[in-house]
């Protein structure tokens, strides 16, 4: 567990100023930011996830941002392993990690540990890829009940990607996620030590910061972004086809919709994932203190005096 000088958390809901806030809080205590954002990871969607530029990454050390090939499944297990040796040499060079992204799975794993689930073999995930495909998610789910009734019952019957990677993982082992959830990787950082918040902002404000970004994400390069990813032909349940503008930017490419139906459709699915990070974090994260986005960095710094 990260012992070193403790660790700052900055958590909260897409578009509501976090990276800003974790910046200006690195250049002010000398730490080293790094990412706990599902998204940000991926090496060319800079602009579409709303990724640090390359200025802001030059005014303080950033870590995790943009690794990971689109083509990759990438998991909270792979992110757990990552950041364990990210925190190591963050601790030997005696900085501070200041942690920030949107992800409420990385936090709670970050703080609570994580089933060890081992890798899926490629073909086992590309035959249960096929099937949802041809046969639809019904099948797959009605198997999924029969093998891992726990897991299942714990799943809403149409999500096409948590059931396909559950029964991945039984077909893999031999054994259902709600085995390997019994057992897995110990805590990474000490909540009790850590400095946390989550930023909320008033829902209206919250509404234009989204429609205000998305706007400049698009005058910034967002659809030849899209355009570049598309021409790719990758799975479309690859986590990276799934981010936030992607799917509506790409059927506007395919001639489907036109660029303003393109945006509104994604400023929409934005807006409804901000609403449902709220919900996690305040039903999973009860003791985190939160704050505005205007009174944040001042309530981070009043926390590491008391630390």
């Amino acid at each position: 567990m990260h012992k070193a000088g403790g660790a700052v958390l900055i958590a909260g809901p897409t578009a509501s100023g976090k990276s800003a806030l974790a910046l200006a809080l690195a250049e002010k205590i000398g730490g080293t930011v790094v990412n706990a954002d599902s998204m940000q990871v991926y090496a060319n969607l800079r602009v579409i996830t709303a990724r640090p530029s390359p200025e802001e990454e030059a005014r303080a050390p950033h870590r995790l941002y943009g690794e990971i090939d689109e083509a990759e499944n990438y998991s909270v297990g792979r992110w757990s392993r990552a950041v364990a040796d990210v925190l190591a040499d963050i601790a030997a060079e005696g900085r501070v990690p200041i942690l920030v992204g949107g992800t409420g799975l990385y936090f709670k794993a970050l703080t609570t540990g994580l089933a060890a689930v081992p890798p899926v073999p490629a073909e086992i995930r590309a035959q249960v890829r096929a099937r949802l495909l041809s046969d639809g998610v019904a099948p797959l789910y009605a198997e999924l009940i029969e093998r891992d009734p726990v897991t299942a019952h714990r799943l809403m019957p149409l999500d096409r990607v948590r059931i396909a990677r559950a029964l991945e993982v039984i077909l893999a082992t031999g054994r259902s996620l709600s085995e390997w959830h019994q057992q897995g990787m110990a805590p990474l950082i000490d909540p009790t030590r850590a400095v946390k918040i989550f930023l909320t902002c008033e829902r209206a404000a919250l509404v234009a910061r989204i429609d205000r970004r998305f706007a400049v994400m698009l005058e910034a390069g967002a659809l030849d972004e899209v355009r570049a990813l598309a021409m790719r032909k990758l799975d479309p349940l690859l986590p990276a086809m799934k981010a936030h503008g992607v799917p509506w930017l790409v059927r506007h490419l395919n001639g489907e919709i036109s660029l303003d139906e393109a945006a509104e459709g994604a400023r929409m699915d934005t807006r409804r994932y901000a609403k449902r990070q709220v919900t996690w974090f305040r039903g999973q994260m009860k003791d985190w203190p939160a704050a505005a986005p205007q009174d944040a960095l001042r309530a981070l710094e009043n926390q590491l005096v008391a630390l």
